[in-house]
C-alpha cells in the first residue's frame, strides 16, 4: 500500500510540475485559451482526483 501511496504523489507532484509550467504557455499563445479550454479544464479535473486519491490512500498509510 505504501509503495501506491508513493506512487500517487509522484504523479501528483510531477503533473503539477507539469501544470505549473504548461498553463503559463497557453495562456501566453495568441488565442491559446480559446484553442486549450477544454485541455486545461480536463488538466485541473484531473489534478483534482489526484488530490483526493492521495488524501484517500494517506488515511490507509500508517
Amino acid at each position: 500500500m505504501t509503495s501506491i501511496f508513493q506512487l500517487t504523489v509522484f504523479a501528483l507532484v510531477a503533473f503539477s510540475f507539469v501544470l505549473v509550467i504548461g498553463v503559463p504557455v497557453v495562456f501566453a499563445l495568441p488565442n491559446g485559451w480559446a484553442e486549450s479550454k477544454r485541455v486545461v479544464l480536463s488538466g485541473l479535473g484531473l489534478w483534482i482526483l489526484l488530490v483526493f486519491v492521495v488524501g484517500i490512500l494517506n488515511s490507509f498509510v500508517v
